[in-house]
């Protein structure tokens, strides 16, 4: 399918994205929106005959756990509400630990990368087919970004997804700011990415801006995209005329003249550059026996593998072995940033109510309590260690504090923080 120029529609650039001319579809986060009701943006873009493709964020088809049916009912659910076709995801892991490891789950909160490894693709291929089984319309999968690479890989970035393709069907989201991001980070050459994989199974291509910092490229789609990231598109538009190409923002969002001038760039970069009307099908690099499931034991040593690296980032374990542990302290930091920033965003409350001390209170929090539950647990987490270990201060926003926890906490079995919280409120009520 034909998609055309497209961008990311996201909340905070609703009018924008209505208001640009030449915009043949949009891409939305899956999990900000409803199961049965979309924005009356989304609405009227597909009133107007604009394609609505969902991007999910949380299914973590690359981890060691099956996936989530409820998560893979939503994402269905959504695509079907939008009509769309094909929904779209990760080559990532989100979360680890839990009963394959009989070990606390942990959250990462962030896209982490698969190990290229025989046992790592055989997992993520059972799991890509379980979420094709479970999906109304066919799946595409990301390439990432990453700041940390595996030891002892087995195999290349272009290499894994040409297996994954041929092993599965699925169809391919090629992100060329991951692949320019991999290069600054990792070494790996997006030439070499580009000619190893199976560029005939790109269903369409991100385009996104980062910025480098200290030799350390972040991908932040949160900046202008640059001139490298374009020469890497140029460079995929050389092999294959993608059926699609969209722009990511999802910060610091820019006027919308600026928005229009960014994708007209990228239009002229898919101009100059040419190349092929299509591909023939082709296969570079190893290839082996398809299993229809993971082999035995496949399962519990990526779970081993991926607990031991995601408690390294989040709970502050020993980092395992061959690691480039300076990159790993880089990504612990930027996990945990990243933490207070979607806390700050999904429960607005706190930073006003704790000021300039919000943030080096998050992060002294979050070097010792790993997400275990999502975002909005997370900040309920937070809020209950300040008022368990000695509150604020200032009583007016100790009792704003300890009001906001009550509303949100919902019914609980009387735990020790909750009693502490209720004799502190008792208390504050008394003065």
């Amino acid at each position: 399918m034909k998609l055309g120029i497209g961008i990311g529609w996201r909340p905070e650039i609703a009018a924008e994205v209505e208001a640009l001319t030449g915009v043949d579809w949009v891409e939305v986060v899956a999990e900000n929106l409803c199961a049965d009701h979309l924005p009356d943006s989304l609405v009227r873009l597909r009133e107007r005959g604009v394609t609505v493709v969902p991007h999910g964020v949380s299914l973590g088809l690359g981890g060691a756990d099956r996936p989530d049916a409820e998560r893979l009912a939503g994402l269905a659910a959504r695509a079907e509400l939008l009509g769309t076709p094909l929904v779209t995801e990760h080559i990532a892991f989100v979360r680890a630990g839990g009963p394959l490891t009989a070990s606390p789950r942990l959250e990462a909160g962030h896209l982490l990368p698969v190990p290229r490894t025989w046992d790592a693709l055989e997992v993520l291929c059972e799991n890509v087919r379980i979420a094709q089984d479970a999906l109304p319309v066919p799946l595409a999968l990301e390439n990432i970004a990453a700041l940390v690479s595996w030891p002892d890989e087995e195999l290349t970035e272009g290499q894994f997804l040409a297996e994954l393709v041929g092993r599965t069907g699925v169809r391919l989201l090629i992100d060329v700011a991951n692949l320019h991001t991999n290069h600054v980070n990792l070494g790996q050459d997006p030439a070499k990415a580009l000619d190893e994989l199976p560029v005939e199974a790109i269903a369409y291509v991100h385009v996104a801006g980062g910025v480098e910092k200290n030799g350390v490229w972040h991908d932040t789609h949160a900046h202008p995209v640059t001139a490298p990231v374009l020469d890497v598109l140029a460079e995929l538009r050389s092999r294959v005329d993608p059926p699609g190409v969209l722009l990511e923002r999802d910060d610091a969002f820019p006027p919308g003249a600026e928005l229009a001038a960014e994708l007209e760039t990228i239009r002229g970069t898919l101009r100059a550059a040419g190349g092929p009307s299509g591909t023939e099908p082709r296969h570079t690099g190893p290839r082996r026996e398809t299993p229809a499931t993971a082999r035995p034991g496949a399962r519990d040593r990526t779970a081993v593998a991926q607990t031991a690296l995601l408690s390294a980032l989040v709970a502050g374990t020993p980092a395992p072995e061959g690691f480039d542990h300076r990159r790993l302290r880089v990504q612990s930091r930027a996990l945990a940033a990243k933490r207070a920033d979607v806390v700050a965003k999904v429960a607005p409350e706190l930073p006003e109510i704790l000021g300039d001390g919000y943030r080096a209170a998050f992060l002294d929090y979050a070097r010792t309590r790993p997400m275990s539950d999502g975002y909005r647990r997370d900040a309920l987490d937070f809020v209950e260690r300040i008022l368990v270990h000695g509150g604020l201060s200032d009583p007016v926003a100790q009792r704003r504090l300890t009001h906001w926890w009550e509303d949100r906490s919902g019914p609980r079995p009387p735990s020790r923080t909750t009693r502490i919280v209720r004799a502190a409120r008792a208390a504050l009520a008394g003065k």
